[in-house]
C-alpha cells in the first residue's frame, strides 16, 4: 500500500505495476515553477519478507532529492539508495519490507515550527506572534525577542519554499544561538530585538509544495506586489513598527545546490561591505564540513525576493543564507551556531 495521507505529503498519483511494485506521478502545484524542487513524500506498508519497489517519475523537473525513510517509530531518517534515470527524469526505489514514510528530505512541518517558536520564546521570556493568516487560515506564526522598544531589528525568515529543508535546519540551530546568547546578556536586548519568522509558507509545507503557497504564488516573488496574505503580514507587522526602531539587517533561509551566501554587489553601502567582511569574509572554508561560497548580487529592481526587497526598502545587509541539500547536517548546525554567535558583532564593527 501507498498513501499520502498526512501533513507534509506530496500531491502525487502512485499506479499499481505489480505485486510490489509501484510508479508514483511528481508534479508541481501548478505550471512548472521557477528552480523546480520535486518534493516527495510518501507512506508505504507491505506484508511478506520481500523487497518493494518504487519509480519516482517527474513532471517538468528532473530527480533532486536524495531519499530517506523514517521507520520503526523513529523521527531519525534513514537514507536509501537510488538508482536515478541517465536524464534525471526519474529514479527507482528499493524499500524493505515493512512500513515507513518516505520523503525527499526529513519532515520539518507546521507543527515542529511550533515547537521551535515555543522554545525560542521559553528561552527568551518573550511570547510568540501572530502576525496573520495564510490562504488555508494557518497562523503565520513568529517571534520577537529583545525589549520591544530596542532600536535596532534584524529580521530572519524561512521556509518561503517548501521543501527548502536544509535551509530550516540551519535556521533552527541558527536562532537557537541567537536566542541563547540574547537569554545571557539582558544588555543586548536593550539594543537589538529580532523577529523570527521560520516558516513563511505553512501552507505549501503541510501541502507538500514544490515551491508556490495556495495561492499558486512564489512568495519569494512576492515581496513589492505584496499579493499574498503571508508575505502581507509580515510588511504589515514592520509598517506597525515605530519611527525609533529601524531594521538594521535581514537573513533568508533557503536551500540550494551547494552552500552559498547570496549578498549585496557594488550596490552595498560602505557599513554593508564592512558588515560583509566582519560576517563572511575569510570564513569560506573555516567550518568543519560547512564551506561555502559568497556570490555578490545587485538588487533587481521588482524581483520580488526578500533580500532585495529589505535592501531597496532598507538600505541594510539583506543577505540570502542557501544551505546545499546534500549538506552534512552537524556541519550545518556547527557552522550555523557560530555564525550567529558572530552576527551582532559583525554588525557593531567587531
Amino acid at each position: 500500500m501507498v498513501a499520502f495521507d498526512f501533513e507534509g505529503a506530496s500531491r502525487s498519483r502512485c499506479a499499481v505495476e505489480g505485486e510490489r511494485a509501484f510508479a508514483i506521478l511528481i508534479t508541481p502545484e501548478h505550471a512548472p515553477p521557477i528552480n523546480p524542487s520535486p518534493w516527495y513524500a510518501f507512506r508505504y506498508r507491505s506484508r511478506g519478507d520481500q523487497n518493494v519497489t518504487v519509480r519516482l517519475k517527474y513532471l517538468g523537473a528532473r530527480h533532486r532529492y536524495a531519499p530517506v525513510m523514517t521507520a520503526g517509530g523513529t523521527q531519525t531518517p534513514v537514507p536509501l539508495s537510488v538508482s536515478v534515470d541517465e536524464d534525471g527524469s526519474a529514479a527507482t526505489l528499493i524499500l524493505p519490507p515493512g512500513e515507513g514514510i518516505v520523503s525527499a528530505q526529513e519532515l520539518i512541518g507546521p507543527e515542529q515550527s511550533q515547537a521551535d517558536l515555543s522554545r525560542w520564546a521559553e528561552m527568551t521570556g518573550t511570547r510568540g506572534l501572530v502576525l496573520g493568516r495564510s490562504h488555508e487560515g494557518r497562523p503565520i506564526e513568529a517571534v520577537r525577542f529583545g525589549d520591544a522598544a530596542a532600536p535596532r531589528l534584524i529580521v530572519l525568515l524561512g521556509r518561503q519554499h517548501p521543501p527548502e529543508v536544509t535551509g530550516a535546519i540551519a535556521m533552527q540551530s541558527f536562532v537557537d544561538a541567537f536566542a541563547d546568547r540574547f537569554a545571557a546578556d539582558g544588555d543586548l536586548g536593550t539594543r537589538y530585538q529580532v523577529l523570527v519568522v521560520p516558516m513563511v509558507n505553512p501552507d505549501g509545507v503541510a501541502n507538500g509544495n514544490w515551491r508556490a503557497n495556495s495561492g499558486a504564488r512564489d512568495l519569494n516573488r512576492d515581496w513589492g506586489a505584496f499579493s499574498q496574505p503571508e508575505t502581507r503580514a509580515i510588511k504589515r507587522w514592520l509598517d506597525g513598527l515605530p519611527g525609533s526602531i529601524t531594521p538594521v539587517a535581514m537573513i533568508d533561509f533557503h536551500s540550494t545546490g551547494r552552500n552559498l551566501f547570496y549578498v549585496q554587489g557594488d550596490e552595498a553601502s560602505k557599513a554593508g561591505r564592512q558588515f560583509l567582511a566582519n560576517w563572511l569574509e575569510g570564513k569560506e572554508s573555516a567550518f568543519p564540513d560547512y564551506s561555502f561560497t559568497i556570490e555578490p548580487r545587485n538588487a533587481n529592481p521588482g524581483s520580488g525576493t526578500a533580500k532585495n526587497w529589505f535592501f531597496e526598502t532598507y538600505r541594510i545587509p539583506a543577505f540570502t543564507y542557501e544551505v546545499a541539500d546534500d549538506v552534512n547536517r552537524t556541519g550545518t548546525r556547527n557552522a550555523a551556531e557560530t555564525l550567529a554567535r558572530s552576527l551582532i558583532p559583525a554588525l557593531e564593527g567587531q
